[in-house]
């Protein structure tokens, strides 16, 4: 698997950025915008199926997307990926090593992307001085934690047809929190992956797409997806 470029160092805004509200600087007053901006030391130019972090590696950075997509995964006992999240323009990588002082997974990118490289030393050294990004670095922590007790939800307790649809209705809701159609837009992932992530075969992955496509809740072409009836989406998700 090919590796990134190396991080370039060049002017980076955050106040310029579309994304802030999401992102690490979301919750600092305009006056103090400027100095949270020396957070970001540079920014990488990641290319498609290029390794931002993996497994092991020692953590030193956590990673905004400044656009494209990832996929993190780990490898089970037998060596085989386990897909454990797909982050977008916005969301922060690289969180879960902030614990143990290592990325626990590997995260991939699914087209070409751009990150933005802030290392932690910084963000908790600028966190001390400034009580509203330390506040704002919990409440993306704590974000973390939700989503990840969304998943084990979504895997413990979904029959297959309600994890497909939560799928679907969580992709569609933060593409909306990117100012992108709510019903509308395009898989980065195969089906394998979304398999992968949902604890469900491929075979039943493209069973259940063919068989909301045939009930008229959504519209497939490829990678394509149309949602045509987000009410029928929730209906899936609330039947017991």
């Amino acid at each position: 698997m090919s590796q990134p470029e190396a991080p370039r160092k060049f002017e980076v805004t955050c106040s310029s950025c579309n994304l802030r509200e999401m992102c690490l600087p979301g919750g600092v007053c305009l006056e103090d915008l400027e100095r949270v901006e020396n957070i970001v030391y540079a920014r990488r130019r990641i290319k498609r199926g290029e390794t931002l972090f993996n497994a092991g590696d020692e953590f030193k950075s956590v990673y905004a997307i400044r656009s494209g997509f990832f996929k993190t995964s780990l490898l089970d006992g037998e060596g085989r990926e386990q897909v454990t999240g797909f982050s977008m323009g916005g969301e922060l990588l690289g969180m879960e090593g902030v614990g143990l002082g290592h990325h626990n997974g590997t995260a991939i990118a699914l087209e070409d992307s751009e990150v933005c490289v802030m290392p932690f030393a910084l963000i908790e050294e600028m966190a001390r001085e400034l009580p509203a990004l330390q506040r704002h670095l919990h409440a993306v922590m704590a974000r973390e934690i939700v989503r990840d007790h969304g998943v084990m939800m979504l895997l413990g307790s979904m029959r297959a047809e309600q994890r497909l649809a939560a799928f679907l209705t969580n992709l569609s809701k933060r593409f909306v929190r990117r100012g992108y159609s709510a019903s509308d837009f395009h898989l980065r992932m195969t089906r394998d992956e979304i398999g992968s992530y949902l604890g469900l075969k491929l075979e039943t992955v493209s069973r259940l797409f063919s068989q909301f496509q045939k009930d008229g809740v959504i519209e497939v072409e490829q990678k394509h997806v149309r949602i045509l009836d987000s009410a029928g989406l929730e209906k899936i998700l609330a039947t017991r």
